[in-house]
């Protein structure tokens, strides 16, 4: 029987994603994997839609989420910032 250590399921690298908090060896981060539970998405739901993440690793990321809710508000908001400063530059165009 293998065991996995819950604390290897969350990763953070500044060369990956900004050093934002990510499920290991994935691109997706916590944020995206709380977004996606706030928009309604099941922890199931999620996992069957990114057919390549277990259930372990979308628990460990929404158990990071309510750990840590408020660095990881604060990554959302300033990301929806610089969406919206870039948004606007384009549509100026």
């Amino acid at each position: 029987m293998n065991s996995v250590d819950i604390g290897t399921l969350i990763v953070r690298d500044p060369d990956i994603c900004g050093d934002r908090p990510r499920i290991a060896n994935t691109r997706i981060t916590v944020g995206r994997i709380a977004t996606l539970w706030k928009q309604g998405l099941t922890p199931e739901e999620i996992a069957d839609n990114w057919g390549y993440l277990s259930m372990a690793q979308v628990y460990a990321a929404l158990t990071y989420y309510h750990a840590n809710r408020e660095e990881i508000e604060m990554l959302l908001a300033r990301d929806l910032a610089d969406y919206e400063k870039y948004r606007q530059i384009y549509t100026q165009k």
